[in-house]
């Protein structure tokens, strides 16, 4: 009876219908994984789509991909359960004293060969590349650029600029694959610096390093990595003082790391004298009382020949727009005056600088305004048609490159809103090269509230100071 049911079976198997339809499964499983391993199949591949900053990848695709991964693990488990059926079939046959020698070498045959596919599907399984090596390969700065960490020895630049994919091989809340940790181009021909200034222990503390920092961002490697250190502060730091005594007295001397400074306190940066403070653009900056406390509280000085002046106040300014000027940017050197001006008229102003030879940044933070420690380098971290205001002083003269002015000033048209104002204060250059700049201005077709130009004494009437507060127009069929 055992060799009946023995038989049986092995007719069963040696039916038409099921060997024709386990066979062509399989030669089509192969067939599609070989086609993949290829990279003939397009689902398998990202999208050129994926790595568009306006586009996203398409999560279907990484489904089918993984549903593709899936489905040859289960023909591999089907195969390897379908051999131990017949190789527990062959032992029983086996043990039966009348087995059937042909059934016996058929179920052989049938085995011999299941083997030789799960030997063919199992080499294209372990070839098939993972998420990762997936979503890594297809990325256009690994295509045509081979491994960017690879220009660099530490071992932490590496890890950084690594393409990161989400460890649920998902798309984020962002509608990304994954995070695209990015440096400054120039990073890559300041090598040495750069790995210098990553050069460090994780979870300790950073080195005093913030001048290389800053060095290399004005050089372009902007924006630098993120380090995994602690920021060094201040050995004693004191509470700053409340908001209604900050805006206008100099901070507490044990607030600011002086060690990479020339000056080692704020009253030196608040002399009279030049000669020892180690920087020379807004040398009077620090000077709250005489130099500060007065400017933009009335007009400036009115040149006798033009009966103009290049200095407009707040007040007359903001009588353009009365009630519609609630936050803004000031894209200047300074101390954070004008900010605290302009917060005296309940205007919130972010201002951006850099520390040139003085602790601007702090010094603007400590007075309980808000820095944004930014060089020229780099695209305004705020979105189009936000800020009401856009003001700058004694920073965009007559060494800036009439190229680079017309990519900052159309960023600075990106940010602003319709009707917001530009208010372009002292901007210097020589007189031949006034008619250059002023094409600049004029090409953002903003509406002119204001616009001055008026001789710079101190330089024997070679140079110019021209200043004008426009006004951004609607552009609502463009």
């Amino acid at each position: 009876m055992g060799k009946t049911n023995v038989l049986s079976k092995i007719r069963a198997f040696n039916g038409v219908n099921r060997p024709i339809y386990v066979l062509a499964g399989l030669a089509f499983l192969i067939s599609v994984a070989t086609l993949a391993k290829f990279n003939y199949i397009t689902p398998l591949r990202f999208s050129d789509r994926f790595c568009n900053y306006h586009g996203s990848f398409d999560g279907d695709n990484y489904n089918i991909g993984s549903q593709m991964r899936k489905t040859i693990e289960t023909a591999i488990f089907k195969i390897h359960q379908e051999m131990d059926d017949l190789k527990a079939l062959e032992a029983n046959s086996s043990a039966a004293p009348s087995s059937d020698s042909s059934a016996s070498g058929s179920m052989f045959r049938h085995v011999a060969f299941l083997a030789d596919v799960l030997s063919l599907v199992q080499s294209v399984h372990m070839e098939l590349p993972s998420f990762e090596e997936r979503f890594v390969a297809d990325h256009p700065l690994k295509q045509q650029n081979g491994d960017p960490g690879e220009h660099f020895m530490r071992e932490e630049i590496k890890k950084y600029i690594k393409i990161k994919p989400n460890r649920l091989g998902k798309q984020n809340f962002m509608g990304a694959n994954g995070t695209f940790t990015s440096i400054g181009h120039a990073c890559f021909a300041m090598k040495k610096d750069l790995e210098e200034y990553m050069d460090y222990d994780v979870g300790e503390i950073c080195n005093d390093d913030w001048r290389l920092a800053q060095k290399l961002m004005v050089h372009g490697c902007d924006p630098l990595p993120r380090r995994r250190c602690f920021s060094r502060g201040p050995q004693l730091y004191h509470k700053p003082f409340p908001i209604n005594e900050s805006l206008w007295k100099l901070p507490d001397n044990r607030n600011v790391r002086w060690g990479q400074y020339k000056c080692k306190n704020f009253a030196c940066l608040a002399s009279n004298t030049t000669a020892r403070k180690g920087f020379f653009k807004c040398t009077d900056c620090f000077n709250l009382t005489h130099h500060e406390s007065p400017r933009w509280l009335n007009r400036g000085e009115i040149d006798p020949e033009t009966n103009q002046t290049a200095d407009f106040s707040i007040a007359e300014v903001l009588e353009i727009k009365p009630g519609e000027i609630r936050i803004g940017l000031d894209f200047s050197i300074g101390t954070g005056t004008f900010a605290a001006r302009m917060r005296e008229q309940n205007v919130t102003i972010v201002s951006a600088t850099i520390n040139l030879g003085a602790p601007f940044n702090e010094m603007i933070a400590l007075r309980g305004l808000v820095p944004l420690y930014l060089t020229v380098n780099q695209r305004l971290p705020f979105f189009d048609s936000t800020l009401d205001m856009i003001h700058t002083t004694r920073f965009l003269d007559g060494w800036i490159d009439l190229i680079l002015l017309d990519f900052v000033l159309y960023d600075w048209d990106r940010v602003l809103r319709p009707g917001g104002l530009l208010w372009i204060d002292g901007f210097f250059c020589l007189k031949e090269d006034l008619s250059d700049y002023m094409e600049a201005f004029k090409a953002l077709r903003y509406r002119r509230h204001k616009w001055v130009v008026v001789p710079k004494k101190d330089k024997d009437d070679k140079e110019v100071f021209f200043s004008a507060v426009l006004e951004k127009p609607p552009r609502p069929f463009r």
